[in-house]
C-alpha cells in the first residue's frame, strides 16, 4: 500500500475519531428536574438553557414536573436510580425532607454574596430566587381590600381562591402562614376561610387563571405578581393586599444529586445559578426576586415587592415534623 495513502487514511481516521469524540462531548445532557412554569416558554427556563449551553457545550434538559412538591416526590420514588443531575425549585419548607432522603451531595458553591435575609450557609442547597406570599386583588373590582391575613379569613364577603398544600408550593406557604399567625387556633381559622372559599386548586396556574376571569376577589400568589401585569401588560389594577401581621417568605433552592449521571456538568450548573446568566432571568422570567445583586436595577414595578416586611418563618425542622399533621388539620377543618 502506498505510504502516502496509508498516511492519508490514518489522518482521516484520526480526524474522524476526534470529530466523533467532539460530537459526543457536545451532546452530553444535563437533566434538571424543575416545575412546569419554570421550564415553560414564558418562564426563565429557555433563556437559562440558552445561556448555560453557550458555556458548557452540552444540552440542558429540563424535566418539568407540576410543583416543587412534585419534584421531591419524584426523586423519593426514584431513589438512587434517578436520572436527575440537579433539583431546581424546592423551597425552604421542603429542604429538610429533601435532605433526609440521603440523595443529595454538598454543592461546593460560594454563597457569600447571596442577599436573602440572614445570608446563606447551607451546604446542600443553593438559593436562586426569593419572594413573599400574598393575596392579589383587582383594584377595579375590590375597592376595600383586606389589610391583614385575619381580614382575609374573617371577611365572609370576600371570594377567595388558594392552592392545595399537598400539591402546591404557594398552598403549603399559606398553610405555614396560617400556622404562624394562628398557632393552635388555626383549625378554626381554616373553617372560617372555607365558608367563603370559591375553590382550592391543585396548582398556582389554575388558581390565578380563575381569578383573572373574575371568579374570585382574592387569589393566593406572590408580592411580585403585580409586577408581571405592570411590565408585560401595562396594567396597574392588580395589587398585593397588605398583611399587617407580616408575610411568609419563600426562598427557592437547587440541590445537587449525589448520584448525578453527569456530576461535572451538574457542578458547573450549580455554580452557574448565582451568575448573571441565570440571575438576570429571574425577575422578568420567574417574576420573583433574584438572590444576587445585579448591575442592572430591577424594573420600578418591583418596588412594592421590595418593601420591608416582617418575616413569619417557622423552623424547617418543625415544618418537616408537623407538616402531615397540619395538612390533616386543614383537611378536617375545611370539610366539616
Amino acid at each position: 500500500m502506498n505510504t502516502d495513502f496509508r498516511t492519508f487514511c490514518s489522518s482521516s481516521l484520526l480526524g474522524l475519531g476526534l470529530a466523533l469524540s467532539s460530537a459526543a462531548m457536545a451532546t452530553e445532557t444535563l437533566n434538571v428536574y424543575t416545575y412546569d412554569s419554570f421550564a415553560s416558554d414564558w418562564g426563565p427556563g429557555p433563556k437559562i438553557k440558552a445561556n448555560f449551553e453557550k458555556e458548557c457545550g452540552c444540552e440542558l434538559n429540563f424535566v418539568a414536573l407540576d410543583s416543587s412538591v412534585g419534584i421531591l416526590s419524584r426523586v423519593q420514588l426514584e431513589g438512587k436510580s434517578s436520572q436527575a443531575d440537579v433539583l431546581l425549585g424546592l423551597d425552604l419548607n421542603l429542604t429538610e425532607a429533601a435532605r433526609k432522603t440521603g440523595l443529595l451531595a454538598d454543592h461546593g458553591v460560594d454563597t457569600s454574596g447571596v442577599t436573602v435575609p440572614g445570608g446563606w450557609t447551607d451546604k446542600a442547597f443553593v438559593p436562586f430566587d426569593q419572594g413573599h406570599f400574598a393575596f392579589i386583588y383587582n383594584t377595579e373590582t375590590l375597592s376595600h381590600p383586606p389589610s391583614s391575613l385575619k381580614d382575609v379569613v374573617d371577611n365572609q364577603d370576600l371570594r377567595v381562591i388558594y392552592q392545595d398544600p399537598r400539591t402546591s408550593t404557594p398552598g403549603l406557604g399559606l398553610l405555614l402562614w396560617m400556622k404562624s399567625v394562628y398557632g393552635e387556633e388555626a383549625d378554626g381559622a381554616w373553617e372560617r376561610l372555607a365558608k367563603h372559599t370559591v375553590t382550592v386548586t391543585k396548582g398556582w396556574s389554575d388558581a390565578y387563571g380563575l381569578f383573572l376571569k373574575g371568579e374570585a376577589d382574592l387569589v393566593l400568589s406572590y408580592t411580585t405578581s403585580p409586577a408581571y401585569h405592570m411590565v408585560v401588560e401595562g396594567e396597574n389594577q392588580y395589587q398585593a393586599a397588605p398583611a399587617r401581621e407580616g408575610r411568609y417568605p419563600q426562598v427557592e433552592v437547587a440541590a445537587l444529586m449525589k448520584d448525578a449521571p453527569n456530576p461535572e456538568l451538574a457542578q458547573r450548573f450549580m455554580q452557574f445559578i448565582l451568575q448573571p446568566g441565570f440571575q438576570s432571568t429571574i425577575a422578568t422570567g420567574n417574576w420573583m426576586l433574584p438572590v444576587m445583586d445585579l448591575d442592572t436595577p430591577l424594573p420600578a414595578a418591583f418596588d412594592r415587592a421590595l418593601e420591608p416586611t416582617q418575616n413569619l418563618v417557622l423552623p424547617a425542622s418543625e415544618v418537616t415534623q408537623n407538616r402531615k399533621a397540619w395538612i390533616n388539620e386543614w383537611l378536617e377543618a375545611t370539610t366539616r
